[in-house]
């Protein structure tokens, strides 16, 4: 039973549980063991025309270091033909704060701010006195890009950072795509990397991990029944705590994760695959429980630089996992856990959280989603889709409502915002896969299910957990499958009446499948509304994996096929736009990011060293390619541009679908499509913004904005890589447009039966 334990003040001035491990180094300086890692948190005081940007930095030291410091300097505009660039501040220092040490490691996490200057800025971090455990890493200061005050953030957007159980990682090249990430980075800077969950891939812990001996019992009964002691608790600590350090310290992943802030939501692979998917009595299983909780401490740490629960887990302390609706334990701390170790109190974390109300299932803490402004025009909102995830729901309903209230606060305090970016890891425009649920849940897997029991026949076919069909767990992820249909539903409505309410045009992120796509909601085609007017049209910008491998071409061109019209209600359809012209690295673009046409100096796919073809020629709508996405306003400034300036769009004539009305005297910005016909194909281009979507879009390089869809319209990049076995993981770039949103007054009482 659990009992009370001193609060305890840190040297550095924090407050917490536990003495921590009682050495304190005599060394001026910090022997880092990984680190550091960037965050993007928030902006303040935008009202006032001075806002400021936050952040954060984090990194892990051997324990006992005296409390370090971080100095934060003006490293000059990106732009280096800016004139007068003066800055506002000098040099500022930013003292440490420990947030959990142990015998064996401590966190450190600096609170920076920077404020925006009238150019886009750099700004260098120097930890003082740094030196890596391991002598074969350097030590220099970091420098990331604040965007201007005028300016909104340049978005790099990725999922899927890891790889399956199983996989040659070194067939894929590693990380290889990172280093397009960084090639991209140096050209024109990211101002924030989005992950949109599986930032790591921890699965690892029950094939040659702490979990081994239980995932070979083959009794799901005794499985269920195996508690989860202190012993196994820390051998899953330490295994987690490893895999971080490993994977969030290799190159090239590491260089972008101390140079781009980040802003993460986390999915299973963060815990291990399928978590929250599978039945609730298997879910409920103190195994499930533990490692949900040491998954969830290393999340938190790493991912988000905030301090830990006191405790997590274990059949030997039951009742140490009891949690308020801040996400803390009311009751005292497991004098085990916290022996020789301390753990920061009461951490505030930062504004732009939305924590839930209640905690999860089976992950007991409070969800965490997020609510940020990214610069000047665009809003970010963030769904935490694993903490509450069952089979049968992805969020609590009040989750969703303090989500809308939060979004319903922030845009009538700000009306400069014009965009929301919406985070749900999980892409929800997307191919029904129903049918295969019917019959991966039918009477004809029974038999392939007794030959597996009996003689491990298909093995790879059914999951080591629960002895079900492996890809069902994929399956009841997505928005898609059969126990979500209303949620999903329901969910999209709220969305459209908050893009109607504010004229906000939405854009919907998602990863986890493993290939490229944009799918689209609309208003149907018989309502006669123009994108440009359309608060029904959202864009669903589906980019994975950045690391992982891709599925087969089989399963692309089959997603593809059933890529059809559907009906989300009387007034709303949905589709993938056919947004691939060709295969990466083919003849007929020079948007490949060694600036040459596409096939010079790659090593190809195929035996012969060229470039093999990823899709059949009839699939334009899916990509089982390695990929990121680059989201960036049509225009870096606010204020609409000069018609002089702007040149009229490069439309392919060869491009299918729709006719938008083309754009008079390159004037952008008052372009309004011709509304869709009921007769037309709306997988193809439906306005200005999408026509010539693919290789030949203006979007496509990444680099320069387009000025297409407005002064507040986003240009969006598919960067596909174009071989497995190019190390320097160079990319192919696919482009389109997403307009701003003006809601025409006689619009808005138009269409609402739902």
């Amino acid at each position: 039973m659990a009992t009370h334990l001193d609060i305890h003040q840190d040297p550095s001035g924090t407050v917490g549980i536990g003495q921590g491990p009682q050495v304190l180094s005599t060394s001026n300086q910090l022997d880092v063991i990984m680190g550091p890692l960037l965050n993007y948190r928030r902006t303040s005081n935008q009202q006032t025309g001075q806002p400021i940007w936050h952040g954060s930095v984090l990194v892990v030291t051997t324990p006992g270091q005296q409390t370090p410091q971080l100095v934060l300097s003006p490293a000059g505009p990106v732009d280096a033909n800016v004139g007068n660039a003066r800055f506002s501040v000098d040099s500022k220092i930013f003292g440490g704060e420990k947030l959990y040490e142990d015998p064996k490691r401590a966190f450190w996490r600096f609170l920076i701010d920077a404020p925006m200057q009238q150019f886009e800025s750099r700004w260098s971090y120097d930890l003082q006195g740094l030196v890596y455990i391991d002598h074969q890493k350097t030590e220099k200061p970091q420098t990331f890009a604040v965007p201007s005050v005028a300016q909104s953030m340049r978005i790099m957007f990725h999922s899927c950072n890891g790889f399956s159980v199983g996989t040659d990682v070194d067939a894929w090249s590693g990380p290889a795509l990172w280093h397009d990430v960084l090639r991209m980075h140096e050209q024109r800077p990211f101002h924030v990397m989005i992950g949109g969950g599986d930032q790591i891939y921890n699965d690892g812990v029950r094939v040659d991990g702490p979990l081994k001996p239980w995932t070979e019992i083959h009794s799901p009964h005794k499985r269920r029944e195996y508690p989860f002691g202190q012993q196994m608790r820390d051998e899953c600590d330490e295994y987690y705590f490893n895999n971080y350090v490993r994977w969030y310290g290799t190159k090239p992943f590491s260089t972008a994760n101390g140079q781009i802030p980040q802003v993460n939501i986390w999915d299973d692979h963060d815990i291990i695959d399928g978590f929250g998917s599978y039945t609730d009595h298997f879910m409920q299983c103190p195994v499930f429980r533990g490692i949900g909780g040491v998954a969830h401490k290393y999340y938190l740490l790493f991912q988000h630089h905030l301090a830990p629960p006191k405790s997590t887990f274990t059949t030997d302390a039951p009742k140490t996992t009891n949690v308020s609706e801040q996400g803390h334990g009311t009751t005292p701390a497991d004098p085990v856990q916290v022996k020789n170790s301390f753990v920061m109190m009461d951490d505030v974390g930062d504004p732009s959280y939305i924590i839930g109300q209640k905690p999860g299932p089976y992950v007991e803490e409070c969800s965490r989603s997020i609510y940020t402004q990214l610069g000047a025009r665009i809003a970010f909102a963030g769904i935490d889709a694993r903490t509450e995830r069952t089979r049968h729901q992805i969020n609590y309903p009040e989750t969703y409502k303090m989500l809308f209230d939060r979004l319903d606060k922030e845009f009538t305090a700000n009306p400069d915002l014009k965009h929301l970016i919406l985070l749900l890891g999980v892409p929800i425009a997307y191919p029904r896969l129903i049918w295969l649920e019917n019959i991966l849940q039918s009477p004809i897997i029974a038999p392939i299910r007794f030959l597996n029991k009996r003689f491990g026949w298909a093995g790879d076919f059914f999951n080591k957990f629960d002895g079900k069909v492996d890809l069902l767990d994929d399956l009841d992820d997505h928005y898609t499958s059969r126990a979500h249909k209303t949620e999903r539903r329901e969910l999209v409505q709220m969305l459209q009446n908050f893009s109607k309410k504010f004229s906000a045009r939405i854009t919907i992120l998602g990863g986890d499948v493993h290939l490229a796509a944009i799918g689209r909601f609309y208003s149907n085609p018989k309502l006669q509304i123009p994108a440009e007017q359309d608060w029904r049209y959202i864009p669903n910008i589906v980019s994975s994996a950045i690391t992982n491998k891709p599925p087969p071409q089989a399963v692309a061109n089959l997603l593809a096929r059933r890529n059809k019209i559907h009906h989300l209600d009387h007034d709303t359809d949905e589709t993938l736009l056919e947004i691939f012209d060709r295969d990466p690295g083919l003849p007929g673009g020079v948007n490949a990011t060694n600036g040459t046409n596409t096939t010079d100096n790659i090593t190809g796919d195929g035996k012969d060293g060229k470039i093999v073809s990823k899709t059949s020629a009839a699939n334009h709508a899916t990509m089982p390619s390695r990929n990121y996405a680059i989201i960036c306003e049509s225009h870096p400034t606010s204020a609409p541009p000069a018609a002089s300036t702007l040149s009229p769009p490069s439309i392919s004539s060869a491009a299918p679908g729709n006719a938008p009305s083309i754009l008079t005297n390159g004037d952008a910005a008052s372009a309004i499509s011709n509304p869709p016909g009921i007769k037309d194909n709306m997988r193809h281009p439906i306005h200005v913004g999408e026509q010539g979507a693919g290789t030949q879009h203006p979007a496509a390089n990444g680099i320069q904005p387009t000025g297409l869809c407005g002064p507040y319209g986003l240009d969006v990049t598919l960067r596909v890589e174009i071989s497995n076995k190019d190390a320097q993981g160079r990319t192919d770039g696919y482009g389109f447009s997403i307009p701003a949103l003006h809601v025409s007054e006689a619009l808005r009482d138009q269409g609402t039966r739902w």
